[in-house]
């Protein structure tokens, strides 16, 4: 089994007006949510990110996970669950000669992806990732895996760990406390299996997955 590591510390904290969004919810709304496409990453913020731009605040957390896995040029690193792309642009710009792919199952992140990275994109299923065995020096997946329902979450798991052999980091869904389950069950949107942290290590274990994790933790 991996080990909790947050190598996404750095990036900056969300405001999140919990209120507001659960008086917005209905099933239109988390209908439309779950089709990734533009409602989600650039309609309203009752949909989604309310606009997903780039910005630079992946910089830094590319370094890290270069660092943490000890990349270097020549390396493959894949994204599963890249959206438009923005953390496949900056660890290609972090380290000149690391070979960096992102998947995604959104057809309007594809398209409307970064520039610098639209040949390195295709569109694609965390729970038939469409390359060989061991095929990668890393996998990354954020907040991704949680979309799915639990017994496909373990599939995509298991696809991670197949082509990384373990060299995999993952953040997903959960909590720690009832309060702060209560306060994700009043935002969250997307995310069809989510659990305490007993409950995904019990999945990782079933899953094989030997990767490393951290938690989204709404609170």
């Amino acid at each position: 089994m991996g080990r909790e590591v947050d190598l996404l510390r750095a990036l900056p904290k969300t405001r999140r007006n919990i209120s507001e969004r659960l008086d917005a919810k209905d099933p239109g709304v988390i209908q439309a949510s779950r089709e990734f496409g533009e409602m989600y990453f650039d309609g309203p913020r009752d949909y989604g990110y309310g606009g997903y731009k780039y910005d630079g605040r992946w910089v830094p957390v590319a370094h890290d996970i270069i660092a943490h896995f000890g990349l270097k040029p020549g390396d493959r690193v894949l994204d599963v669950g890249c959206a438009k792309g923005f953390l496949v642009k900056d660890l290609a710009d972090a380290l000149p000669g690391l070979e960096v792919r992102g998947l995604d199952i959104s057809e309007y992140a594809l398209a409307n992806c970064h520039r610098d990275v639209a040949d390195r994109l295709q569109l694609g299923n965390a729970e038939d990732l469409p390359f060989p065995d061991n095929s990668f020096d890393c996998v990354i997946s954020l907040d991704c895996v949680h979309n799915l329902p639990r017994e496909r979450a373990k599939t995509a798991l298991k696809e991670i760990q197949r082509l990384s052999g373990g060299r995999a980091f993952i953040r997903v869904d959960s909590y720690h406390t009832q309060e702060q389950k209560q306060i994700f069950e009043s935002w969250v949107l997307t995310a069809l299996f989510h659990d305490f942290p007993d409950g995904w290590l019990k999945l990782f274990e079933e899953a094989g997955y030997t990767g490393d994790y951290t938690w989204t933790i709404i609170a």
